[in-house]
């Protein structure tokens, strides 16, 4: 599988508060980083067997990443 080292570089978010008001925080780094087009190998849809149940991966027609159990 083709993984994708991570570097000292934070993932960054914003959250905006009930408020109003945006803060920026910094996100936990993932262990590793899969490409999707390396995990759907051209499919719009992949199973991933989890602890005995089957959960399905799909891409959307927008294009955003959905899992379904």
């Amino acid at each position: 599988m083709n993984t994708r080292p991570i570097f000292n570089h934070p993932i960054r978010a914003h959250h905006e508060s009930r408020f109003g008001s945006q803060r920026e925080f910094v996100l936990p780094q993932p262990a590793r980083t899969v490409e999707s087009n390396t995990l759907f190998r051209g499919e719009r849809e992949i199973g991933i067997e989890h602890h005995g149940a089957l959960y399905r991966l799909k891409i959307t027609r927008q294009g955003k990443l959905i899992l379904n159990k």
